[in-house]
């Protein structure tokens, strides 16, 4: 009988996952879990990048993106590197910048700190250093590695190839590498910044976007022209989101204020909670209903990532996605209106706030009471 991948001394090549091989043989800590606390996190050294790492592999990861995990020591930088896969880099903690060599031999360098998005145009030369000689950098990056890996499962092709790809670096202006961008406009709520660089999330004006919740702000990024999707959400005080559910990999971490999440599939008589603040991640498995709530004194922002952006959603599934997330699942979407959700889930809310402080501001609004009576 077979043992393991051997018959006798014979090695079967089959039900090999590329990625997971490769990222087993790094070294590093590999991070399973539903959600994490980014700050907290256990790393080592990195040899591949010269920094301090691990890979966060979520339960809603699904197949096509995953989490790297950077820390750079006080005055450290990461060793020169370029690669044939998407990164979006959020910073954690700390300060530092990230020196970038566009196809046409110009270096660009960009400062960074807590709160800072950006992203790597695909297979472009860059560097991170660490501006503090004190305090260390963490940052999170995801990566499409697991779908690049698996696809091609060379790893000279993927960190050793020379092709450049100019169209992902942006339209020449080197004020994308400083924050500027281009505003583009959409229907519904899905209005797009298109950059590569993003100083600060907390600082930067979202768009009204009440179909998604009361009080809900949203701008979805275009980053290095990449498939990675990128959008910042944000709930104002004493509100709390729509519920909805979605395909698997998308990635949401938080970058101010706090509160909690309820998860369950239809049918669930239960709901999962999960507690939440900065640096806390996690990613609803596939067609897991979610909701978002907060409790704090100040707004509540978040960055979510996933496979598929707004420009290109990259599956259909995706694209129905987009269309529909803020359309009822009565009508085909993938969204719970208020006024069909559990009462119970606005009573927990009323308890949680009273706990905090803090008032309800649903009533400002709709009307209250419809979501203390709605039918289970």
């Amino acid at each position: 009988m077979p043992e393991g991948n051997k018959v006798g001394n014979q090695e079967l090549r089959y039900l090999l996952d590329p990625y997971l091989d490769w990222a087993a043989g790094e070294g590093v800590p590999i991070h399973e879990d539903f959600c994490v606390d980014l700050h907290s996190l256990e790393t080592a050294p990195w040899a591949r990048t010269e920094t301090n790492g691990a890979f966060v592999h979520l339960k809603g990861r699904g197949d096509f993106i995953s989490v790297f995990l950077y820390e750079l020591t006080p005055g450290a930088k990461s060793a020169p590197c370029r690669h044939l896969f998407e990164e979006v880099f959020l910073v954690l903690s700390g300060h530092g910048s990230t020196q970038i060599e566009t196809h046409d031999g110009v270096t660009h360098s960009f400062e960074w700190g807590p709160n800072s998005l950006f992203a790597i145009p695909l297979n472009t030369p860059y560097r991170l250093f660490n501006g503090s000689g004190t305090e260390p950098a963490r940052l999170a990056a995801t990566n499409d590695l697991p779908v690049t890996m698996n696809l091609f499962h060379r790893h000279s092709f993927i960190f050793a190839n020379e092709t450049r790809f100019p169209e992902r670096e942006g339209p020449g202006d080197p004020g994308w590498f400083a924050g500027e961008g281009e505003f583009v406009p959409a229907q519904r709520g899905r209005k797009m910044w298109e950059t590569n660089f993003v100083p600060d999330l907390n600082a930067f004006e979202l768009t009204k976007w009440n179909r998604r919740g009361a009080g809900s702000a949203n701008m979805q990024f275009c980053l290095a022209d990449g498939v990675t999707h990128t959008h910042c959400s944000e709930m104002s005080v004493g509100t709390y989101k729509k519920a909805h559910r979605h395909p698997p990999d998308f990635h949401v971490f938080i970058v101010s204020g706090h509160g909690y999440s309820l998860f369950w599939y239809e049918g669930d008589a239960e709901y999962t909670r999960i507690d939440w603040a900065h640096g806390s991640v996690f990613a609803p498995p596939d067609r897991m209903f979610h909701q978002h709530f907060t409790v704090s004194g100040e707004p509540v922002r978040y960055v979510a990532t996933a496979m598929g952006s707004t420009r290109y959603p990259f599956t259909a599934e995706k694209r129905a996605l987009k269309l529909g997330v803020d359309v009822s699942v009565k009508e085909g979407g993938f969204q719970i209106e208020y006024e069909d959700q559990d009462p119970a889930i606005h009573a927990l809310y009323l308890e949680e706030l009273a706990k905090h402080g803090i008032a309800c501001r649903m009533g400002e609004y709709m009307d209250e009471s419809v979501l203390l009576e709605a039918p289970a």
